[in-house]
């Protein structure tokens, strides 16, 4: 049937349709293995050594306040926001692979809910870590930015849920994908301060300013991209489809070298 439908597009419609799917697959194989990266970081740098020393052992680690003496609940919010983050950031690409979701649509449906729970548990420490606990690095424009992605992940989330429990598949992949940005903000803001320090040889130039734009750009960003992909692929032309596989490939030219700088120049040395 596919076949068929593509034999009855005109050649250049068919080219642009097929360059926009394989452009957006090289960016989420990209985007897999440099979360999966992350992932395994966050896994041997926080959680390990909680499992074999508590909670005191995030004293050892970059965080700020990461551990405090006689701080019971914001400890353990540090925790259980270390623990949920790397089985969103690990699991969620799994979520978005198309035969896993076939042929598993159970599997599918019961992690999407974890999912989902998961990440407002997480959007919900992380606010109390900021505006509660004071344990969040930046400034007051920085922790603004970074609590607008915490109350978008909760309304995505309830979104994703609403459009799966309707049955209405087409709104559900899209407010998921919404979902899944807004969740892997912290990671693009890694990898965008890191590429920045990859083109200026090392150099962060004026830190605060830069934090401060990549506090809102980390998931701005990412939607943006996200709402033009949408577009192209439901009424692009010829012509937007393959402007938009273009932009695609040069943004994941750009992830590829963020991953690469926040691998080999953070991730890393701080596991030796």
């Amino acid at each position: 049937m596919t076949d068929t439908i593509f034999s009855s597009q005109p050649a250049p419609a068919a080219l642009a349709r097929n360059a926009l799917k394989a452009a957006a697959q090289l960016w989420f194989v990209v985007a897999t293995a440099g979360l999966w990266m992350f992932t395994f970081y966050i896994i041997a740098y926080f959680i390990v050594p909680i499992i074999q020393n508590g909670l005191g052992s995030l004293a050892n680690t970059h965080l700020p306040k990461g551990f405090v003496p006689g701080d019971g609940v914001g400890n353990l919010a540090v925790g259980v926001h270390v623990f949920l983050a790397a089985l969103v950031i690990g699991g969620g690409p799994l979520q978005l692979i198309p035969q896993i979701r076939d042929r598993f649509p159970r599997i599918h449906r019961w992690y999407g809910r974890i999912y989902m729970v998961t990440a407002v548990l997480i959007s919900l420490a992380g606010l109390y870590m900021i505006w509660m606990r004071g344990g969040a690095f930046g400034n007051t424009v920085q922790h603004i930015g970074t609590s607008v992605d915490g109350v978008l992940i909760i309304l995505f989330g309830a979104m994703a849920w609403r459009t799966a429990m309707a049955r209405n598949f087409t709104a559900h992949r899209r407010w998921a994908l919404r979902l899944f940005m807004a969740v892997n903000a912290v990671w693009f803001l890694r990898l965008g301060y890191r590429f920045w320090a990859f083109v200026n040889d090392g150099s962060l130039g004026n830190m605060e300013v830069l934090f401060n734009i990549l506090s809102y750009a980390q998931y701005l960003v990412p939607l943006a991209i996200l709402e033009l992909y949408f577009i192209a692929q439901t009424r692009g032309g010829v012509g937007g489809r393959f402007a938009m596989a273009g932009g695609l490939v040069a943004v994941t030219m750009v992830m590829a070298i963020g991953i690469y700088s926040a691998t080999t120049g953070m991730w890393l040395p701080r596991l030796s």
